[in-house]
C-alpha cells in the first residue's frame, strides 16, 4: 500500500505547490498594490461609453465586429498549433488542407480590410 501511495506522491507535491503559487498569485496584489484610488481610477470603464448612460443609447456595431475579428484570428492560432505539432504526420493532403484553410482566412480578412471594418475614425 505504500508503494502505491508513493507513486502518487509527485501529483500531491505538484498539486500543493501549484495550490501555494495560486494563493500567493490572488493574495500579492492586496499587499503590493498601491491604496490610492481616484475617480477616475474606480470608475467603470463600459467599451468607451460612460457606465451609467442611457440603456437605449445607439452601440457602435463596430465593437462587436472586431470582437468577431479577433475569435476568428484567435482560433486559426489554435488550429495551428495542433497541426504544426503533427505537421509529419499529416503529410501533403495535411499541408495542403491548412493551406487552404489559410487561403480562406486570408480573403476574409482582406476582404474587411478593404471594406474599412478595421478603421477607428
Amino acid at each position: 500500500m505504500t508503494e502505491l501511495l508513493s507513486q502518487y506522491l509527485p501529483v500531491i507535491i505538484f498539486v500543493g505547490l501549484s495550490a501555494v503559487i495560486g494563493l500567493a498569485l490572488l493574495v500579492a496584489p492586496f499587499i503590493i498594490a498601491v491604496k490610492r484610488p481616484d475617480p477616475e481610477k474606480v470608475s467603470a470603464y463600459e467599451c468607451g461609453f460612460e457606465a451609467f448612460d442611457d440603456a437605449r443609447m445607439k452601440f457602435d456595431i463596430r465593437f462587436y465586429l472586431v470582437a468577431i475579428l479577433f475569435i476568428i484570428f484567435d482560433l486559426e492560432v489554435a488550429f495551428l498549433f495542433p497541426w504544426a505539432v503533427a505537421f509529419k504526420d499529416v503529410g501533403w493532403f495535411g499541408f495542403w488542407a491548412m493551406m487552404i484553410f489559410l487561403g480562406v482566412l486570408t480573403i476574409g480578412f482582406i476582404y474587411e480590410w478593404r471594406k474599412g471594418a478595421l478603421e477607428w475614425d
